[in-house]
């Protein structure tokens, strides 16, 4: 199979003059090891799936790295912690930049080793799994956002995508992108090696079974108002149990957390996080929808819908190198005069402009779906850009003068 161009390949680039240690981190299969290889294949490579590389690494550092000297790329590097305050040596020993190339799948993990041994000597990369331009070969590489320049910009480049459910059902790892590749094998797979391997590790978690019951539960939940009671009735353990393992999710790339706005102005606001799958093919794996077709008219077509747009707009601003984190959020409450429920499934906000956007798998839209916009106002100190409703529309447009219509390829 052919490789896939990666949009962050030039923060890479760009990483290894700058910095002395680059740490390229993401859920399993998401294809780090096959990027670093591409971008950088005269580099030495060796990975702490050896088990011998492994306990060397661990029980005597400083001769490992010395037989091991750089430039050099060291794979699944969350393997051994004991590394990490050598590497800081090393690092500190010249001015050498692009010495240490790193990547592993356990992001929380390697954050904490990072932030302790490596922080200032290091730029972390997230590695996602493919998004919709990688897979169709788009080069237009700016972060996703409705204004005026954006929608210009990208008009150029986006292609229809008429097998936008195909996409949606079939997810963005890279494995999958082979047609010969059979998707419930691949995820079968996928699963037993997360649960066996990842689970274990990042907590004493012995019961599978019920580690397996749980991920099925929060899949059939994406897109909705996380509640741990909720999840912890169906499972059958106990909230502070469910609350650590979504921590678990949200540590090895499985599940994102999108976080509600939060603002004095909106005082009648939900304070709950929202639970997303960061890639739709697994949890359709997870919940049993095993043909596009069935998950296109299924009752969780629009909650599909919405986390795949959420989830390639995420890919949008890692690939640029930007840590979404701190960009986006969503909004349900009664904060309007009429005291009825509204929401903005997502909000971007760059520069104190708020960026409202709708998301609906339809292909006709009207303006009266985003009357909950104007529940931003209220923020006397932020401003309210330009909103969108993104969907399966045939071409962009406007539904007013501050509203776009978007299909989903111009995310």
């Amino acid at each position: 199979m052919e490789y896939i161009h990666r949009h962050v390949e030039s923060i890479l680039l760009k990483s290894e003059k700058l910095y002395k240690a680059i740490l390229v981190t993401g859920a399993r299969q998401t294809g780090k090891s096959t990027l670093i290889r591409n971008v950088f294949p005269d580099r030495k490579m060796l990975t702490f799936d050896d088990q011998f590389l492994e306990d060397q690494a661990n029980d005597d550092p400083n001769t490992f790295l010395a037989l091991n000297e750089p430039p050099i790329f060291m794979d699944e590097v969350q393997r051994v912690p004991n590394l990490f305050r050598y590497l800081k040596m090393e690092c500190d020993k010249d001015d050498v930049k692009g010495k240490y190339l790193l990547s592993g799948s356990q992001p929380f993990k390697l954050m904490d080793l990072v932030s302790d041994s490596l922080s200032g000597r290091v730029s972390i990369i997230e590695l996602a799994p493919l998004s919709l331009r990688e897979i169709e070969r788009d080069s237009f590489a700016e972060p996703f956002i409705p204004t005026e320049e954006y929608v210009r910009a990208r008009n150029k480049s986006a292609k229809p995508a008429p097998d936008i459910w195909n996409k949606i059902h079939r997810g963005g790892y890279p494995e999958l992108q082979n047609p010969d590749m059979d998707w419930q094998m691949f995820f079968a797979n996928y699963v037993k090696t997360y649960l066996e391997r990842d689970v274990r590790e990042l907590s004493a978690v012995q019961d599978l079974d019920s580690f397996r019951r749980f991920m099925i539960a929060c899949a059939s939940r994406t897109g909705e108002i996380l509640n741990y009671s909720n999840i912890a009735d169906e499972v059958g353990k106990d909230a502070d149990t469910i609350k650590k393992w979504i921590s678990i999710l949200e540590a090895s790339g499985i599940v994102y957390i999108l976080e509600p706005y939060k603002a004095s102005a909106l005082k009648r606001a939900i304070k709950s996080p929202k639970l997303y799958f960061r890639d739709t093919g697994l949890a359709a794996y997870l919940t049993r929808w095993l043909t596009p077709e069935t998950m296109a008219n299924g009752a969780m077509s629009g909650a599909f819908f919405e986390t795949y747009v959420i989830s390639e707009i995420l890919k949008s601003y890692s690939n640029a190198g930007f840590d979404y984190r701190y960009y986006v959020s969503y909004y349900r409450g009664k904060d309007k005069k009429d005291n009825k429920e509204s929401e903005i499934d997502f909000i971007i906000e760059q520069n104190g402009t708020l960026y409202p956007i709708e998301i609906k798998k339809n292909s006709k839209v009207t303006a009266e779906m985003t009357s909950a916009f104007t529940i931003l106002d209220k923020i006397e100190e932020k401003k309210r850009g330009m909103g969108a409703v993104i969907c399966t529309c045939p071409a962009p447009g406007k539904l007013r003068d501050n509203i776009w219509q978007l299909p989903v390829w111009f995310v």
